[in-house]
């Protein structure tokens, strides 16, 4: 079983849920969670390309799969699959990546697209913004709606995800947006280059014995301990489907708008990697390796998500701390050979 909801159950009973980016990392894990607490009155959508993320599903209960390539025609041409409930998770997640008219069309105007059907059609709309909107921190990082035009994003990804939480604003959609921080866990097996630093330390353990951090070049910040905010999928899932069920005003105030998922905490890459050696058993061993030129400029040296704006419409799980997460993945996921999160019965609970 799954810890409780944190908030009476409404959107995802009286209606189906519609899950893009399904067979992705945080889609499937949202998903899995989701047949944990008993339902399965849900339509998975996504794009399975070449990769292997198609293994996400096996195991999962959904009603129907949808091409996310057709799914806005269905939309159109009048099949809402009774929705209640959307959960936008599909996107372009490579933050290198070049070709800036595909992350518009798929990351803004499909978003787009999605989000005014779901406000015409009265249907609760989720989605996943990002961390990386906020570039190099040095214009906050405040989950703070009057302040997105002071934000720098980095990447063309960052930039195509920070337009769409303007659109939503500048739009008055009533949709809840999801700045998440570093996300690591189980089902992002597929991701390659873009896992997590967890999943290729254990990879990287197992095959030479020692983990490679790049080195730093900001003088404030020695090697290794350039400071990231790292959430645990199990929190950033839970805190999924606590926007999707909070009630649309709490205290007098509407609900709808952009919310940080972190962990409160900013650690370095060495907190984050010694749990890895410790949970596999083995001496630890890290070796400093140059940054790449075309990322010295996009770095981002310190993140923090301060979640109180998510607190005060009422979210009050504890969170897992980062060495019971990291415990957690390695020792559940990653050193049983790569079980994903549907094939592990564990529940929801944090520290």
């Amino acid at each position: 079983m799954g810890v409780p909801l944190c908030c009476p159950v409404d959107n995802l009973t009286s209606g189906k849920i519609l899950l893009t980016g399904a067979a992705g990392f945080i889609g499937s894990v949202v998903v899995a969670e989701l047949n944990n607490r008993g339902y399965e009155n849900i339509i998975v959508s996504d794009y399975l390309d070449r990769d292997e993320r198609f293994l996400n599903l096996i195991g999962l209960r959904f009603e129907e799969y949808v091409d996310a390539n057709d799914l806005l025609q269905i939309l159109e041409d009048g099949n809402s699959f009774e929705l209640a409930c959307i959960f936008h998770l599909g996107a372009c997640a490579k933050t290198i990546e070049q070709d800036c008219n595909y992350l518009m069309r798929n990351n803004y105007e499909y978003t787009k697209a999605l989000a005014c059907f779901a406000a015409e059609n009265n249907i609760r709309f989720v989605y996943a913004s990002s961390a990386a909107t906020y570039g190099d921190g040095s214009n906050g990082m405040a989950d703070d709606e009057t302040k997105l035009e002071t934000l720098r994003p980095f990447s063309m990804y960052a930039y195509s995800k920070h337009l769409f939480d303007l659109f939503a604003r500048n739009n008055g959609l009533p949709a809840y947006g999801m700045k998440y921080f570093n996300v690591f866990g189980p089902n992002e097996y597929h991701k390659g280059d873009m896992g997590s630093v967890v999943m290729k330390a254990h990879e990287s353990i197992v095959e030479t014995g020692k983990v490679r951090l790049f080195k730093s070049k900001n003088p404030q910040y020695a090697d290794g301990y350039q400071r990231r905010d790292f959430l645990y999928i199990k929190d950033a899932v839970d805190m999924a489907i606590f926007l999707a069920n909070v009630d649309t005003s709490v205290n007098g105030r509407k609900t709808h708008g952009i919310y940080n998922l972190g962990s409160e905490e900013a650690h370095s890459w060495i907190d984050l990697v010694t749990p890895v050696f410790e949970t596999m058993g083995a001496p630890i061993n890290i070796e400093y390796v140059d940054m790449p030129k075309d990322l010295e400029k996009k770095y981002q040296y310190y993140t923090r998500g301060d979640i109180s704006k998510l607190r005060s419409i009422g979210y009050d799980k504890k969170l897992f701390s980062l060495g019971e997460s990291v415990s957690d993945y390695v020792k559940n996921y990653l050193l049983p050979g790569n079980k994903r999160m549907q094939d592990v019965k564990s529940s929801f609970v944090g520290g």
